[in-house]
């Protein structure tokens, strides 16, 4: 048994596997279940105790080596394979590109009105998703009985212990306009800027209002700015997002960090429904004093744009709901314009 045991050693040992048609020969001969060693160990069992002893432990080993030797020459022809190139292969052609997903509508309707302010002469400012009370209310003017400050239209991250004091109030962003205050107190003007991001309010969900939804806002201060820039402004990003057919009005409003006030309604033709897509006016005097920024030297226009509402407009959404609901039938759509390669 143990003279058995060496021969089938060396002939291991000796085994050549350096094809797929060697490697199957070698696991017939020795490792499958009519193999060398299935035959050995059925012999070693018919063995005396004291040479079980003697002839266990090194048919053992064998066969341990033997597995090893199989799986370490499988792996290098299958790595082989991966290298092995015909005469005819062009190792220099580029590898065919293959879809992986989509961009989300919101992020394509987000990234075509950037470009297309910044084709205007618009740079790009953001800043924190949660805000103190200074920079998402105080300073733009709202009131300190402003019902916006409540409960009912604001998440708090953190409420002051005292109604009068309000400096210590965290809250998500209602609105970007407190990167506004944040670009006035870094830059002196001329400023020419918008700022995109997500904004989050207590509102009901139907399917026109979300809480939480995307605005691009706008910021131009500068000397001898007047309503009619803010309104060329507003009807060419319109006609530049929808085409020269889109219809526009605009209405009088109220805002407390603009005075006066206006809002841009638009339609995609004679019989559809009109949209409001944003708010805007020319910035209250109140705003630029709050960022030592002096009002009788300076004016300035301000906007904020939805872009779930224009996103909905320019798409055919009716609700904007669909467009949180991560429906990959949805999605899907939207491959061709801007697929991920």
């Amino acid at each position: 048994m143990k003279q058995k045991v060496d021969d089938a050693r060396q002939q291991i040992e000796d085994a050549v596997l350096d094809s797929e048609e060697a490697l199957e020969s070698f696991r017939l001969t020795y490792l499958s279940r009519n193999g060398l060693f299935s035959s050995l160990f059925e012999e070693f069992k018919a063995l005396p105790g004291p040479e079980k002893k003697e002839v266990g432990k090194p048919l053992n080993v064998l066969k341990v080596f033997a597995e090893q030797k199989f799986a370490q020459a499988k792996e290098s022809l299958e790595e082989g394979k991966e290298t092995i190139r015909s005469a005819t292969d062009d190792v220099t052609l580029p590898v065919e590109p293959s879809a992986l997903g989509s961009m989300h509508p919101l992020t394509l309707v987000r990234h075509e009105m950037t470009q297309l302010f910044m084709r205007m002469g618009f740079t790009v400012a953001d800043g924190p998703e949660i805000e103190d009370d200074f920079h998402n209310f105080t300073a733009l003017n709202f009131p300190a009985d402003h019902p916006a400050r409540d409960m009912q239209d604001t998440f708090f991250v953190r409420k002051g212990d005292r109604a009068e004091d309000r400096s210590d109030d965290l809250v998500l962003r209602t609105h970007t306009s407190p990167v506004q205050i944040r670009l006035m107190k870094e830059q002196k003007p001329p400023i020419r800027a918008i700022m995109p991001g997500r904004v989050f309010r207590n509102e009901a969900v139907t399917y026109k209002s979300y809480f939480q939804f995307s605005q691009v806002e706008g910021l131009v201060v500068d000397t001898s700015i007047t309503m009619a820039d803010l309104i060329h402004t507003l009807v060419t990003f319109a006609k530049m997002m929808y085409g020269d057919h889109i219809e526009y009005r605009v209405r009088s409003s109220y805002f407390p960090f603009t005075e006066p006030s206006i809002e841009m309604d638009v339609r995609t033709s004679s019989d559809a429904d009109w949209m409001e897509i944003l708010g805007a006016g020319m910035v209250d005097p109140n705003v630029l004093r709050a960022v030592d920024v002096d009002p009788d030297v300076y004016s300035g226009f301000a906007f904020g744009m939805g872009i779930d509402r224009i996103c909905m407009l320019k798409y055919g959404f009716s609700d904007i709901r669909t467009l949180y609901e991560n429906d990959l039938r949805m999605l899907s759509q939207f491959e061709h314009i801007g697929g991920v390669r």
